[in-house]
């Protein structure tokens, strides 16, 4: 059974990930319906952040994949890295601050609910607040300050519930960069932030001698599985920009977040 909720989780990570629906708000919901189906709790490997880190090393592949001839021209840009280093400090300082505060929450899918609803505000406010019909040169650019921005409401979206990536490119659509911009710097920022929690929780395994007590086909298959999916998503993304569409997921949150709540609130009577 390990092996079938590995999948499936990487099957909720690789399409959430990018669509900005939350991909831990959606493994939070994912594992809490798992456990009422099967009718116990899942197996240790699933709480806590051990699969899910394993889950989002996965899409960050997917990101490589994508946006590798961008990653490449990075080295002449340093620019660009100085705005991906500064942006990525609120994240960084929230992860290694509140870390223990907020590891309980990735096992409650009330907490989740609560945060999607939050995700479905900003994503409506990037398709209201948003100028329409911009030509390629009326986009602002990519000041560093926009970056810092951004890069602030990165680290809400380190909440369960609340989409990084539809936090990140939302912000930038209401700043005035082009969908192609907001995207492509949402996912530069991901592979810091990302592949620093991936390391991090590493250590802490390591530190805690816990490897030898982990099984690994799990963490392969989710991992394998999120990157096959996210690839499709990320593609699937791109495309939605292209349109002018992403507030049109704002009503699917808002629906998820509620009908999340609605279960956790009854079935705690």
């Amino acid at each position: 059974m390990e092996l079938l909720y590995a999948v499936i989780l990487g099957v909720v990570q690789g399409v959430a990930e990018f669509l900005p629906i939350s991909s831990s708000g959606h493994l939070v919901i994912a594992e809490a319906l798992l456990q009422a189906a099967g009718g116990g709790p899942l197996p240790a490997i699933f709480h806590g952040l051990t699969m899910e880190i394993a889950l989002h090393a996965g899409t960050l592949l997917s990101i490589v994949v994508i946006y590798f001839g961008d990653l490449l021209l990075l080295i002449r840009k340093p620019q660009r890295i100085l705005q991906i280093v500064l942006a990525s400090i609120p994240v960084a300082c929230t992860g290694f601050l509140l870390r223990d505060v907020l590891e309980p929450l990735f096992d409650s899918a009330l907490a989740a609910g609560c945060c999607l609803l939050v995700t479905a505000v900003m994503l409506r406010l990037s398709g209201k607040w948003r100028k329409q019909n911009l030509t390629e040169d009326e986009f602002v650019s990519l000041t560093t300050g926009r970056a810092l921005l951004i890069g602030c409401f990165q680290a809400v979206a380190i909440l369960p519930g609340i989409s990084r990536s539809g936090m990140t490119i939302s912000t930038g659509l209401i700043a005035g960069i082009s969908g192609g911009e907001a995207a492509r710097f949402s996912f530069q920022l991901a592979l810091p932030a990302i592949g620093g929690a991936t390391l991090l929780e590493l250590i802490r395994l390591l530190g805690q001698d816990a490897m030898g007590e982990i099984s690994l086909q799990p963490l392969l298959a989710g991992a394998g599985v999120s990157f096959i999916t996210g690839v499709i998503a990320l593609r699937w993304l791109l495309a939605v920009l292209d349109r002018g569409q992403l507030h049109r997921f704002s009503p699917y949150c808002g629906g998820v977040g509620l009908a999340v709540i609605l279960w956790q609130v009854t079935s705690a009577f």
